[in-house]
């Protein structure tokens, strides 16, 4: 099976279970949901320093 489909139904899940608001006691969607904030903010953050990085590699192999 496609790798993409398989991403796709699993994230699917995943969105269907965090809309449910009539579900007070799973609160570990919201933990889940907070460690997905931070993370896709800390590769916000950190987009600016693995350009960097990735310039300095391609500099560092063109000039041998």
């Amino acid at each position: 099976m496609n790798f993409s489909r398989v991403f796709f139904f699993v994230f699917a899940l995943f969105l269907a279970m965090t809309a449910v608001s009539a579900a007070p006691k799973w609160k570990i969607f919201k933990k889940i949901e907070k460690a997905g904030r931070n993370i896709r903010d800390g590769l916000i953050k950190a987009g600016p320093a693995v350009q960097v990085v990735g310039q300095a590699a391609t500099i560092y192999k063109g000039g041998k």
